[in-house]
């Protein structure tokens, strides 16, 4: 595809060189919204992904914010393809899957004890917010909190049906209080048709991508209903020509959003060092499709077959994603270690001069990084790396 859907793509994405949000905590609300969801994950070899993910869109991004968001009721957890941060304002958008829950069409909640549910719920109700290791304490005595075991399922279950919510995080765990506690006042709870939920998925899709395919639209969403609402919805926007058809043999049902063709364009070759979860990568295909790049997260891959590291960052540089650079924090030493680079189909080999000036930008932006991950120096993999 052109370069300038690939510019269109990134820049609707945030990831212009212009900052597209705010600074600070506002910053970080209006990056949401606009993405729709930003996805929560536990790999912790660099800054965990939901924080790397804003920190490359929001100036002056804290990870403290994420908890101020959800204590401000604006933002919260749930599941949209994986567990993420969603906007307080989608939350009606979030019943289907708890209604689908509690009609138990879930398997792995079935059988899940009624007596234990209705203790953790009294349980919070009495004391309020709670961990799962406080449970476990009182009733079980079964060790640690992460131990997967009776209250662990009872507490995803009261979480995934809308029972409980997530109101805070310390560090990675989870502190859950009752629902109506941790929902605004006069926020709509009204259960979405399936044409409706059909276009908060078609609109989210349409402002945070700009370009998208309907296999993005509907990604892990199965049922002939949910198909054909959103092919109507399709089918009404080509007409109005609020969208336009791209012709691609190799991926087709791809589309335009027509009014991001009045965006400026003007970039610059900066680099941007990536989470392998940004919302501008996750849909392979149309990473692939838009930007010739075949990316596949390696951590989940035994180490005798990974070809770039166990959890290479894209590297973005200017319109293009050029290099995979593999990174680690020792968080005791304050140290940022680069482990390997490797640069895509040797187009940034020293030998030629088709991209002048990258090394230099990845080194400032590796320093940057290093901060965000509160190190203080950077080891290179070799002496000549840096120069």
């Amino acid at each position: 595809m052109t370069k300038v859907l690939r510019r269109l793509a990134l820049q609707t994405q945030g990831l212009a060189r212009k900052p597209a949000f705010s600074k600070g905590l506002q910053g970080t609300l209006q990056a949401i919204e606009h993405l729709g969801y930003v996805q929560i994950d536990t790999i912790s070899v660099i800054e965990r992904a939901h924080h790397h993910i804003l920190w490359s869109r929001v100036p002056d991004y804290q990870p403290s914010y994420l908890n101020e968001l959800v204590a401000n009721k604006q933002v919260f957890e749930y599941w949209y393809h994986a567990a993420a941060y969603l906007p307080m304002r989608d939350y009606r958008f979030a019943l289907p899957a708890m209604e689908d829950l509690r009609n138990n069409k879930n398997r792995y909640y079935n059988g899940t004890d009624p007596s234990l549910l209705k203790s953790i719920l009294a349980r919070i109700e009495q004391h309020g917010p709670t961990r799962l290791r406080d449970i476990e304490k009182q009733n079980e005595n079964t060790g640690d909190w992460w131990n997967m075991g009776p209250s662990r399922r009872a507490f995803e279950r009261l979480f995934m049906q809308g029972d409980i919510m997530i109101c805070a995080r310390e560090g990675m765990e989870k502190v859950f209080d009752l629902r109506e506690r941790c929902l605004p006042d006069n926020i709509d709870l009204s259960m979405p048709s399936v044409e409706e939920y059909a276009k908060y998925l078609f609109e989210n899709t349409m402002k945070a991508h700009g370009i998208f395919t309907k296999k993005q639209l509907l990604h892990l969403k199965t049922g002939k209903p949910i198909r054909d609402a959103m092919q109507a919805i399709i089918d009404t926007k080509l007409r109005s020509g609020e969208i336009e058809s791209i012709q691609n043999k190799n991926h087709p049902d791809t589309y335009h959003h027509i009014e991001n063709k009045a965006a400026s364009l003007r970039f610059q070759n900066t680099v941007k060092v990536l989470s392998p979860f940004d919302n501008v990568l996750i849909h392979r295909d149309r990473l692939n499709a838009l930007f010739g790049f075949d990316y596949k997260l390696e951590c989940y891959v035994p180490p005798a077959k990974r070809q770039y590291g166990y959890f290479t960052l894209p590297v973005l540089f200017g319109d293009r994603f050029v290099a995979r650079i593999d990174c680690k924090a020792h968080r005791k030493l304050k140290q940022l270690e680069v482990i390997s680079l490797h640069l895509e189909n040797g187009q940034l080999a020293s030998s030629n001069n088709e991209m002048p000036g990258f090394m230099p930008k990845l080194i400032a932006e590796l320093e940057r990084f290093a901060k965000f991950n509160n190190c203080d120096s950077i080891k290179y993999p070799s002496a000549s790396f840096a120069i």
